[in-house]
């Protein structure tokens, strides 16, 4: 079990003190955060892409570059790539050199994103976005796979003999997840695929994101891929914590209740018991984070939402401090308990390239040898 922190990289007002950081001072702040992230023992940073104000991190790649050069174990990865606007040629090419350069600590997430004016800022239609996101994943999965791709299709500029460069680190590509709020679609592709699936169900009540799970664990066992137990699935979170739950309300009530996305709509009171944003003591962050397995069943990744709505970086690094220190060991221990043994382990690069070598040890032909006539 993988946990880690995601960050949207908003820039936004503080409510408490009308305070908004500015665009340099934010992305220096996800760098901290990130390094943090390491210190506390988590396993995962991811950062989301987005090219329109109050948003940051529009090159992810570039980000992550940076802190891989300044990290030594955490997983790198992004919160959405956006598969619909992004070249798959150039996402083959930057995410294999950021491969290379974090020593196979990279994977990432496949999304359209939430921004619809981004399509005809990059020459797409958002009427086509299902289209897009499938016919890019295509390519983009034969890229990393095939030397030579001779490639023809509806989006963009046909390919003869292209070769993409560098190569994937140790002929690995990067793992995969395909991220969704609501399409059945997008479970779909991840599981014929067999890559992985991340549901971001911070916003939707449970019931939503039970049925897309189980569809995708169904498919992921249609397509061969394993048992629907063996599906790599993650889901998101958002919390924030004190050490007892009235602190917790009374200083994040503020930031809920101006938050960009959620603000001036359902009370801070009416989210936590219909979505899973706990606010709220470290136990009952660990106790709600539990029954994440009893609806969606045994998972890979868990992924914090921690820094956004305008909360300092200050109050956020204390909130990494808590994580890391008192709640992640328990889940991780929790989370091991009854674990069947054929559910996969979040994916690493390492166990994948152990993988890929002991599946072709497995393939050789087998020499006997015997007795001489």
């Amino acid at each position: 079990m993988q946990f880690g922190i995601f960050s949207v990289g908003d820039v936004t007002t503080d409510p408490t003190t009308g305070t908004t950081p500015s665009e340099h001072e934010r992305i220096k702040a996800m760098v901290a955060i990130a390094l943090k992230a390491e210190e506390v023992g988590l396993d995962v940073f991811a950062t989301g892409e987005h090219h329109n104000p109050p948003f940051v991190p529009s090159s992810p790649t570039t980000m992550l570059g940076y802190i891989a050069a300044r990290t030594e174990r955490i997983i790198l990865s992004t919160a959405t790539t956006l598969i619909t606007t992004n070249d798959p040629v150039k996402i083959a090419e930057d995410f294999a050199m950021l491969q290379h350069l974090a020593g196979g600590r990279v994977d990432l997430m496949m999304g359209r994103g939430n921004t619809g004016p981004v399509y005809p800022w990059f020459g797409q239609d958002i009427r086509q976005g299902i289209p897009l996101a499938i016919e890019n994943y295509a390519l983009l999965h034969r890229l990393w796979r095939e030397d030579v791709v001779d490639w023809q299709g509806r989006f963009r500029t046909p390919l003869q003999g292209f070769t993409a460069t560098p190569r994937p680190l140790d002929g690995v590509p990067p793992f995969v997840w395909h991220g969704s709020i609501r399409s059945p679609e997008i479970a779909e592709q991840a599981a014929y695929y067999g890559d992985g699936f991340f549901a971001n169900n911070i916003f939707w009540p449970k019931e939503h994101f039970i049925r897309l799970i189980g569809l995708y664990r169904e498919r992921f066992a249609h397509y061969g891929h394993g048992a629907p137990d063996q599906a790599i699935v993650g889901l998101g979170g958002q919390v924030f914590m004190r050490r007892n739950s009235q602190d917790a309300v009374r200083e994040f009530r503020p930031y809920f209740d101006n938050a960009p996305v959620y603000g001036h709509g359902p009370s801070l009171e009416e989210f936590t018991e219909q979505t899973p944003l706990t606010v709220g003591s470290p136990q009952e962050v660990i106790d709600k984070t539990l029954t994440f397995r009893e609806s969606f069943g045994d998972y890979q990744r868990q992924l914090f939402l921690m820094d956004h709505a305008g909360l300092p970086l200050k109050t956020v690094l204390e909130q990494l401090d808590i994580l890391g220190e008192e709640v992640v060991p328990v889940l991780r221990k929790e989370f091991a308990s009854g674990r069947p043994a054929q559910v996969p382990d979040g994916p690493t690069h390492a166990a994948r390239v152990a993988h890929r070598d002991a599946e072709a040890a497995a393939q050789e032909p087998q020499v006997t040898t015997g007795p001489s006539s």
